[in-house]
């Protein structure tokens, strides 16, 4: 279905909440009751005089019209999607409180800016910049996250940073990326998968496309899942999301989805050793800010050891009623990028935090040394206005046989 047939639907009581750019789902059930998602509060009900059953039902009927299909009991699912508007019919037949639609709205264009992002405190100027030099040296990312809690949107932000000459393919069984059109003047491919073309074909098709990125909008069958592993264990870069409750969780999560007997030891040492990092984003309504709030509350690595071990090293967390903590990235992190000629140890000044802590821990152990004790290090820095430098508060402690540049840090996972 494209823009010009959605151009001849008459939307009626439904336009203003489509208008409205805070608006991101909309949903009609049950006689009369209409839910939406809001960027600034979150999900809420709202009243609208006059939508009813005998509307939404003219507006299915409009839809499958101009499809050239029906919507009735013998054909009961109703889907229809154009570049920004994506609706989902079901009938008052199988939705035995009456029809249903969702409608979901998935706007071409980046709706996050750096500036955006930190005044809204998604997290720390420190880790953003890491995480674009990442990309810049072409890191495989998985953000992971709840429905809603804006994996897509920030996904596209990431794109948003990848070179002007490198290809993009995006491969979805939704469209919601629409980098395309974002971006008209690179080279971008957007594919779609259907039940015609299922992802494996497309994956085949994508690989003779010979594309620097392949952008998957979701992780959420065992297909999406090979696709992932053939992408990246045969050298393309990838981004994309998945359902998962922390960002550690995401190899666990992908060998979770697969319909086979698959050694699970294998799968996950392909997937530590290509996918560099792991996101989690969170969602929910803040009392402190006043409206639903978005942040990454956990950036992880991932990495196989010199013993062929899979290994998770915590980039970022923040907790609730916390200050975000963060530790120096890895060796093996560093090496990554080095050899594709992103440097990342100017991010971290003077002013730092870590490495003002790896400092401070490196005098205790030189104190200890001498003294032959083990004395704990209590660590507290104050958040200048800028709130460009990350600040952790909490205890660590060191011992005498640490050979780590930081101190243990203890929280709740």
């Amino acid at each position: 279905m494209n823009d010009a047939i959605f151009d001849k639907i008459d939307f009626g009581l439904f336009q203003p909440l489509i208008d409205d750019d805070d608006i991101t789902d909309i949903s009609y059930c049950n006689h009369g009751q209409i839910w939406i998602r809001s960027l600034t509060y979150g999900s809420k009900r709202i009243e609208i005089e006059g939508l009813n059953d005998a509307f939404v039902d003219k507006l299915a009927f409009q839809c499958s019209n101009v499809m050239g299909t029906t919507f009735n009991m013998a054909k009961p699912f109703l889907d229809a999607e154009s570049t920004e508007l994506r609706l989902n019919f079901l009938h008052e037949s199988i939705a035995t409180n009456g029809i249903a639609v969702v409608i979901r709205k998935t706007p071409a264009k980046i709706r996050l800016s750096k500036e955006k992002l930190l005044a809204e405190d998604y997290f720390t100027a420190n880790i953003h910049d890491i995480l674009i030099k990442c990309v810049e040296g072409h890191c495989n990312i998985m953000v992971s996250g709840e429905t809603g809690s804006g994996k897509t949107e920030f996904v596209k932000y990431l794109a948003s940073h990848t070179k002007e000459n490198e290809k993009i393919i995006t491969i979805e069984d939704t469209l919601e990326l629409h980098l395309d059109k974002i971006f008209p003047h690179r080279d971008i491919v957007a594919m779609k998968t259907n039940n015609i073309a299922s992802y494996s074909e497309i994956l085949v098709a994508c690989m003779r496309q010979n594309p620097k990125w392949i952008l998957l909008s979701e992780v959420r069958s065992a297909e999406a899942v090979t696709a992932v592993r053939n992408s990246i264990s045969s050298g393309h870069n990838i981004l994309s999301t998945i359902h998962a409750d922390k960002a550690s969780s995401i190899p666990y999560r992908l060998y979770s989805l697969l319909e086979s007997d698959i050694d699970v030891d294998q799968f996950l040492n392909t997937i530590y050793r290509y996918i560099q990092l792991g996101v989690h984003i969170k969602a929910y309504y803040s009392k402190e800010y006043g409206k639903f709030h978005r942040e990454v509350d956990e950036v992880v690595e991932f990495y196989v050891d010199d013993d062929n071990k899979p290994q998770t090293h915590l980039l970022y967390q923040k907790t609730f009623g916390k200050a975000p903590v963060q530790n120096m990235p890895s060796d093996h992190l560093r090496e990554y990028l080095e050899n594709q000629n992103i440097h990342i140890d100017q991010l971290f000044t003077t002013g730092d935090s870590m490495n003002n802590l790896s400092n401070e821990v490196e005098e205790v152990m030189n104190k200890s040394m001498d003294t032959q004790e083990a004395p704990s290090l209590s660590t507290n820095v104050e958040v200048p206005d800028n709130n460009e430098i990350i600040t952790p508060n909490f205890t660590a402690t060191t011992s005498l046989n640490t050979q780590e540049s930081l101190p243990r840090i203890n929280f709740d996972q």
